[in-house]
């Protein structure tokens, strides 16, 4: 069966078998979802699951988490037809900036800055990151937002591991991921391996 024929059940989407392993040791995240992007095929499958349970009308703009929130949020952003808006670490923008503070997943405290000012009171902002594995840096670009007084429309990633901080995202805001809750792949994504690492292929990946 082709990647294209693939239709199966959600927590079955054949992309996700793409994503690399950690190859580097512990101070690096446990997986690279990026040869999702690589695959032209995989990315336009990825952002049609995701956009599918989105509504453009309820979304202003979407802001993408540095760094790997950028690609993604940027590709959401051009299907649904709203702007783009970058949330970075400190130190990269050259204007105004607001300020959070936030724990990433390694556990370092670092800060992270957005424009000021970046959109008028009440802008909903869809917020975009790669993975959220503790919520500690979305919890940082929902400051931010509130900060300017936007709202938070929701939140998307390829999936969100359970713990108490992100199932709290679950129950208060619209989040959609590609890895569902209650599936196989959300199992292992939180004891931190899928089983198709076994099976890895780098090439399975490469533009066609």
């Amino acid at each position: 069966m082709s990647p294209a024929d693939n239709k199966g059940p959600r927590d079955d989407r054949w992309y996700f078998k793409l994503m690399a392993p950690n190859t580097k040791g512990d101070k690096f995240a446990w997986l690279d979802p990026t040869s999702i992007y690589i695959n032209g095929k995989a990315f336009h499958d990825l952002l049609d699951d995701l956009c599918g349970e989105l509504n453009a009308d309820k979304i202003d703009v979407v802001a993408g988490l540095d760094a790997m929130g950028f690609v993604l949020g940027s590709g959401i952003a051009a299907r649904l037809g709203r702007g783009f808006l970058p949330i970075r670490k400190a130190g990269k923008l050259c204007v105004d900036t607001d300020s959070a503070t936030f724990s990433n997943y390694s556990g370092r405290t670092q800060d992270m800055e957005m424009r000021l000012p970046a959109f008028a009171s009440g802008t909903r902002v869809l917020l975009v990151d790669q993975w959220i594995e503790t919520g500690g840096t979305m919890h940082g670009a929902v400051q931010l937002v509130e900060q300017q007084k936007g709202e938070v429309a929701g939140m998307v990633a390829i999936v969100m591991e359970e713990n108490e901080n992100t199932l709290a995202y679950r129950e208060k805001y619209h989040c959609v991921t590609a890895i569902q809750p209650g599936t196989e792949w959300q199992r292992q994504c939180n004891a931190q391996y899928l089983e198709s690492f076994k099976q890895y292929d780098p090439k399975a990946a490469f533009p066609v």
